[in-house]
């Protein structure tokens, strides 16, 4: 399992950045084609549009693997031990089935736009490259928040266990 976060964490930071190379570069040159000729090309707005949507739902994913993304902890923090582990389990959970749902969902709309064949305006791509962030930054959610999920169940479950506390496991 390892091995396949592994692998979609180098996916993910390969997208970022190329997401974000994509849309600095289409900015700057619609700003400069404006201000310079006078005239906007739609399609480099269109561009970083896309980019910044890849990006912001990857950067969820990221933000929640590491843990720097924003989250309240009035509650939990006025819990120590093995309660305070239980909500945070319970609170992975949340996360999980939240991800799921939403990875789930998202294939109708991309199944609809492959059905209708919808382009876009500017780039004149399929509309489910774009529609296709949800699925991919959701899966990939899901995939990487179940597996730390399993192990925070294995770390509270193994805790409980006499060798465990011998080696200052609780």
């Amino acid at each position: 399992m390892k091995k396949v976060i592994a692998v979609l964490q180098k996916i993910e930071n390969f997208v970022m950045a190329a997401t974000f190379i994509a849309m600095a570069m289409s900015t700057f040159a619609q700003v400069v084609n404006r201000n310079t000729f006078g005239y906007g090309i739609s399609w480099f707005e269109e561009l970083a549009r896309y980019c910044m949507v890849y990006m912001a739902l990857l950067g969820t994913e990221i933000g929640l693997r590491d843990g720097t993304q924003i989250s309240i902890t009035a509650v939990i923090d006025r819990f120590r031990g093995r309660l305070r582990q239980l909500l945070l389990i319970l609170g992975k959970v949340v996360v999980v089935a939240f991800s799921a749902t939403v990875f789930v969902a998202s294939w109708n709309p991309i199944m609809k736009q492959i059905q209708f064949g919808q382009l876009s305006p500017g780039l004149e791509i399929p509309m489910y490259i774009p529609y296709a962030a949800l699925p991919v930054s959701f899966g990939i959610i899901t995939v990487v928040q179940f597996s730390t999920l399993l192990a925070m169940l294995m770390e509270f479950f193994a805790a409980g266990k006499p060798e465990a506390m011998e080696r200052g496991g609780a």
